[in-house]
């Protein structure tokens, strides 16, 4: 597989508001090619740090660029959902600060999985390949009423009955194979208006619904406010509001956290400019009393 670079987002602001100098075992719940976790490393000599990830490939490519760091270095393929589990299992109960980076990376969009509009491939959309459920699946065997559901909630989507029964009504003339047939599909809905590609909403509640990614969050974080040592910080990246809404109640909500973050942080215009993908970042950030 050919991937293209991928640019961690808010990488200066995770290293000023997010890592101490005291820390001695950070976690990267989600390493992906490694960008976060060799600036943290770099920036404190000492720190040893665990990343995870569920993405196979994406592991690979943190590998190689963080094999300059030896053995402060653990990787493990799994998903933060299980956070404590896997930790345990590495003979850790606590750690000073963790980074959940939530966004899609470019390994996955690249890589030919059904996560981008113009695949002409097979409906995936699977960060984690050893599953069973795919976006095939979900979009071709679904009901209406379900699509709907999906659409709306993960989606935020304004057209979401158009949708689905679009969708219902093109399956009568058989599966819908690829990425490109559903965004076209959408894009005869919704018809061409604006930045965003018409497909973006629907794309977005799909990929939340086969990889169970607000069910994970929930459940990471709860280990991760579990096991955060005192003075311990715990930051989220989040990319759109289901995920922010999630992490700023459960901040706001633990009475065994103090919120640093009172507005999230967000990409500078220099960032946004140079890497138009961080432009919907939020980074929010909450320390353990």
């Amino acid at each position: 597989m050919i991937a293209l670079a991928h640019n961690p987002v808010l990488v200066r602001e995770v290293i000023e508001h997010l890592i101490s100098e005291k820390f001695n075992i950070f976690i990267d719940a989600t390493v992906g090619g490694g960008g976060h976790a060799s600036s943290i490393l770099r920036h404190n000599e000492k720190v040893r740090l665990i990343g995870f990830d569920i993405d196979e490939y994406a592991l690979s490519v943190a590998k190689k660029t963080l094999e300059p760091f030896g053995e402060r270095v653990t990787l493990i393929k799994g998903n933060f959902r299980d956070l404590k589990k896997h930790l345990n299992e590495e003979g850790i109960n606590t750690f000073d600060g963790i980074l959940f980076d939530l966004g899609i990376s470019m390994y996955q969009i690249s890589g030919k999985r059904g996560f981008s509009f113009y695949d002409d491939c097979d409906l995936d959309m699977r960060m984690d390949m050893a599953q069973d459920k795919t976006a095939f699946h979900v979009i071709n065997t679904y009901n209406f009423e379900t699509l709907r559901r999906i659409i709306k909630d993960y989606g935020e989507e304004f057209k979401t009955n158009a949708i689905a029964r679009a969708i219902i009504n093109r399956r009568k003339k058989g599966p819908i194979q690829t990425a490109l047939e559903l965004a076209d599909l959408i894009v005869k809905v919704k018809g061409k208006k604006g930045r965003l590609h018409p497909a973006t909403k629907t794309f977005q509640a799909i990929r939340i619904e086969v990889n169970r990614e607000l069910e994970n969050l929930s459940m990471g974080l709860k280990d991760a406010i579990d096991m955060c040592a005192s003075k311990g910080r715990i930051g989220v990246i989040s990319f759109h509001s289901l995920e922010d809404r999630i992490v700023k109640n459960m901040f706001k909500s633990d009475k065994r956290l103090h919120v640093i973050t009172k507005k999230p942080i967000t990409p500078s215009k220099d960032e946004m400019e140079k890497n138009p993908a961080s432009r919907s970042a939020k980074l929010r950030i909450a320390e353990k009393l």
